[in-house]
């Protein structure tokens, strides 16, 4: 599905040329809006490796929660119960994202992914295991928000470059 951040302006009548400078304007704001959504993934990733560092310390930085609340909360899963969900969704965010770039949607989902990542730490945290599976963790998180910042940077790179070829179109209209 291409949205109108990929097409350049339509002409408002049918007999009637775009203006070139509109256009000109219209497809450098495109061109602005696509660097800007290319950067996403190294916002996520510099987010995901912030979670991890405070993590790193088995969140020795936040207060702990009250018996209360954990006792409300009850029993942990196990840390192989923890560990078998985490397999099954770094292989599904993989497989989802690779069927985006083959696809070629535009779709972003680096920071929901974060949420997710954020959470196996706190379950593995609760299950008094983080410490043995941090690293586990962490290497699903690089894999797929690595995967997840290459996606978005490649597809807004070739829609760039599309842009940059309506750019230079008017440019050799504009030299005629």
């Amino acid at each position: 599905m291409k949205r109108a951040l990929d097409r350049p302006t339509a002409p408002d009548n049918a007999g009637t040329p775009p203006d070139r400078d509109l256009v000109k304007q219209e497809t450098l704001q495109r061109i602005e809006r696509l660097r800007t959504k290319s950067s996403r993934g190294l916002w996520a990733m510099a987010l995901f490796i912030a979670v991890s560092i405070v993590a790193l310390n088995d969140f020795s930085l936040l207060p702990s929660l009250p018996e209360g609340i954990r006792a409300a909360l009850g029993k942990p899963p196990s840390s192989i119960m923890i560990s078998g969900a985490l397999v099954v969704y770094t292989f599904s965010a993989i497989i989802l994202i690779l069927s985006r770039m083959m696809g070629g949607s535009e779709e972003y989902s680096g920071f929901s992914h974060v949420g997710y990542l954020t959470a196996f730490y706190g379950f593995y945290h609760f299950a008094k295991a983080l410490g043995d599976n941090f690293w586990a963790v962490f290497a699903a998180g690089i894999t797929i928000l690595g995967l997840e910042s290459y996606h978005i940077w490649n597809f807004c790179s070739e829609a760039i470059k599309r842009e940059e070829e309506i750019l230079a179109a008017i440019e050799r209209n504009n030299r005629q």
